[in-house]
């Protein structure tokens, strides 16, 4: 069991990767409530169309081949 204990990371070390990976979480997330209430109406309207966008199997591209 002391081999086991030996073999973790410092608790420094666990501080420092949580910090690492909670710090551009949290400002991500902030920055995407941020956009939610400060983007202008134009700009929310694109955001809110581009993401509910599907693509209908008759939108299909032209290719070179066709007459």
């Amino acid at each position: 069991m002391n081999m086991i204990m030996e073999r973790f990371p410092g608790m420094f070390t666990v501080i420092c990767t949580l910090l690492a990976y909670m710090i551009p979480f949290t400002i991500y997330k902030i920055n995407q409530k941020i956009h939610l209430k400060l983007d202008p109406p134009w700009k929310q309207g694109d955001n809110k169309e581009n993401g509910n966008q599907k693509k209908s199997p008759n939108n299909k591209s032209k290719t070179s081949n066709e007459g």
